[in-house]
């Protein structure tokens, strides 16, 4: 995989790069710069060396949303950015040759075009008229098989940016920790987090499964879990994990009459959730039995809250931050909700490396890499 850092020409040249803009916007106005920030030190790259910057990438899932307010922000931590309203066509051919070396132009929202979902060779052809180089700066989606991840690097010369250089890099690193060490994996759906759950079991010391996820496995062990969110999966899929003796699973949790906040819930042993009770957080006897194994590692690993955070169950998953932040383990985090709480408590710098990845670090960890990045080599 060959790096930004290796592009033999870039005065005056348009770089055509695949940007983090995926933001969460709130009031019309991003919510939080974290992957912003993380994707500025490559643009800056190549503004430094005249390049003339274009940049793409998508904004939720409808295809309707529009990039404006993540410009908006954007343009507070890269100098000279332009916007463009559309994406591709003769508007977008102007918007480029139109830059100054170390300007920079945002395009419009990617998922405008259903070609970009569809990977169609059309659509990447569109995009890969607006630069001479491409550049992969988004590792968040480079588990996708979409035209501006694996169809445009096919009809340009293709390059790592630095923040998908690092991603790789500290994730690689992860999938060999030191030990003892510990992962936490959350969420949902056990189809999706299966491979990640095997894979990790044969490296790590502790395997702590958190979240609705979590409810599979005690349901499937004879452990009641009232009304909360299971998956479909059947016990003949988790047996195999649930007999690993690496498999760690919540002491007791946080629970409430489903549509009821944090206040209204009460604490409850494995054995004690009721029919009309939802599983929403953990307890403080699976943060005690985490927070023991904790100051003994040397790696931790964490993708996905405790609990029900969008949802204001937080406590599981910052008590268990607080925790992480104070030990003197190397620990790599990621997931949406995990790093936001990092985010809240002010803990970014007590952590080794935090990913922009959710479900791209997953996979990235259970296969070793992903089509965005194989795309590149």
């Amino acid at each position: 995989m060959k790096s930004v850092r290796d592009i033999p020409m870039l005065e005056n040249i348009p770089v055509l790069v695949r940007a983090p803009l995926n933001m969460t916007i709130v009031d019309g106005k991003v919510a939080t710069a974290f992957r912003l920030e993380r994707f500025v030190p490559t643009v800056k790259y190549l503004q430094e060396r005249h390049a003339r910057v274009v940049l793409i990438g998508h904004i939720g899932e409808k295809g309707t949303e529009t990039l404006e307010p993540v410009y908006e922000a954007l343009k507070n931590l890269i100098p000279n950015l332009s916007f463009c309203k559309v994406t591709t066509g003769p508007e977008a051919r102007a918007a480029v040759r139109g830059l100054s070396p170390g300007h920079v132009v945002m395009l419009e929202n990617l998922r405008r075009d259903p070609g970009e979902v569809h990977n169609d060779r059309a659509f990447a052809t569109k995009l890969a008229e607006l630069g001479d180089v491409f550049v992969e700066d988004c590792f968040d989606t480079c588990h996708r098989e979409h035209a501006s991840i694996i169809g445009v690097p096919k009809l340009l010369p293709s390059y790592a940016g630095l923040l998908v250089e690092e991603e790789v890099t500290e994730l690689s690193k992860a999938l060999t920790p030191g030990h003892p060490a510990l992962a936490i994996i959350g969420g949902a759906k056990f189809s999706t987090k299966e491979p990640v759950l095997t894979k990790l079991m044969q490296n790590y010391d502790y395997v702590f499964v958190s979240g609705a996820l979590a409810n599979d496995f005690m349901q499937a062990s004879g452990h009641p879990v009232g009304a909360s969110l299971v998956s479909d999966a059947d016990r003949g899929q988790i047996e195999p994990l649930l007999k690993n003796p690496k498999l760690l699973l919540p002491k007791d949790y946080v629970v409430a009459e489903k549509g009821k906040t944090r206040a209204d819930g009460r604490l409850a042993g494995i054995d004690d959730v009721k029919d009309d009770e939802a599983i929403l957080d953990n307890g403080p006897q699976t943060i005690e039995m985490l927070s023991g194994i904790v100051a003994t590692a040397k790696a931790v690993l964490w993708n996905g809250p405790l609990g029900n955070y969008e949802n204001g169950f937080v406590e599981g998953t910052e008590a268990l931050a607080r925790v992480i932040a104070g030990s003197h383990a190397h620990s790599v985090i990621g997931g949406g909700d995990t790093v936001a709480a990092i985010e809240k408590l002010n803990l970014n710098d007590r952590f080794s490396f935090l990913s922009t990845g959710g479900g791209a670090m997953l996979d990235f960890l259970a296969k070793g890499t992903l089509p965005g990045v194989e795309a590149l080599k």
